[in-house]
């Protein structure tokens, strides 16, 4: 239930963050199960975010297990339909949990249902395609053993950027993965490597690459041109989207930024004005309402749109 509650207002959320989100197959967007969306892994749960707003149906997303320590914790992460994987370095007593984890998400594809997983398992902020982990191919494998018609969809997420608000994103499919295109059947361990070698091969036609100092290149791959006309329509109300939005994107900034400078960056940043603007646009038709201004109903719609204007002008790099 707060998975459906919340995907509608974080579609907006996007909007307000993201100068452009570029799709390559929509048509991916529309998929029935059972599929098992692998992808790359750049941007921490933001890139969860992201996936889980875009599909039609709901998705449910594979997290760190350590995140699951504090039971209230694990109550909102299961209503946000999050599972749990455990790696050797968050305990060694913990990964026969994983077999659980697992066992539901073959549940979920008997339903027709998708699952997201992060194939190089680990998060780092970079434009690069990382050594994939054994987890997504265990995974598919097992569902193909019990005769389950699963589709793996190789997917890569690009930013831009992984430390400003405003970024553009390319988020490119790959060609889909069945049983019939691995061919495995040649011992469990070979059937691994083989699976992940055609995983690869596939995700490394959807992530865009570069070194972190080619800034040329990133700008070409990245970078969005508005016309002067465009410019000019929207030059005075950018002005005042940023003169509305200085305060909220400052105090989370404040508050929340300065202790993630890691690869968490981005997505609490994200989280927290997904919080924080509800009340922060709320604030402003009170104060509208108290000065018996007329049509204060529409700062709800105003405001985030000048906060847009501002997003599409603002310096991409």
């Amino acid at each position: 239930m707060l998975y459906r509650i919340l995907k509608f207002p974080a579609k907006i959320a996007l909007l307000l963050y993201c100068r452009k989100l570029q799709v390559n197959h929509r048509a991916m967007l529309q998929s029935n199960g059972p599929l098992l969306i692998a992808a790359n892994h750049p941007d921490s749960f933001l890139d969860a975010i992201i996936i889980a707003t875009l599909f039609k149906k709901p998705v449910y997303s594979l997290v760190r297990g350590d995140v699951y320590a504090n039971g209230f914790y694990t109550k909102i992460l299961n209503a946000l339909n999050m599972l749990p994987v455990y790696r050797i370095s968050e305990g060694a007593e913990n990964l026969d949990q994983n077999y659980s984890t697992f066992a539901r998400c073959r549940e979920i594809f008997k339903k027709n249902g998708i699952v997201l997983i992060f194939s190089e398992g680990r998060c780092i902020n970079e434009w690069k395609l990382r050594p994939l982990k054994k987890g997504t191919a265990r995974l598919a494998i097992s569902s193909w053993e019990e005769g389950i018609d699963l589709t793996v969809l190789p997917t890569g997420i690009n930013y831009q950027s992984f430390k400003s608000f405003g970024k553009n994103i390319i988020l490119k499919f790959g060609n889909p993965i069945t049983l019939h295109d691995t061919g495995i059947d040649d011992g469990y361990g070979k059937n691994i490597a083989a699976f992940n070698d055609l995983l690869k091969k596939e995700l490394e036609s959807t992530v865009l690459q570069f070194d972190k100092n080619d800034q040329a290149g990133i700008q070409k791959a990245f970078g969005i041109q508005h016309s002067f006309f465009i410019k000019m329509l929207m030059a005075v109300p950018a002005v005042a989207g940023w003169i509305l939005h200085i305060l909220p994107y400052t105090i989370v900034k404040s508050v929340l930024g300065r202790q993630f400078q890691n690869d968490h960056y981005d997505s609490v940043m994200v989280a927290g004005m997904f919080l924080l603007y509800p009340l922060y646009l709320l604030l402003i038709s009170v104060i509208v309402c108290f000065f018996h201004l007329p049509f204060w109903w529409l700062s709800f719609l105003i405001v985030p749109l000048t906060g847009w204007c501002f997003i599409q002008l603002k310096k991409q790099f």
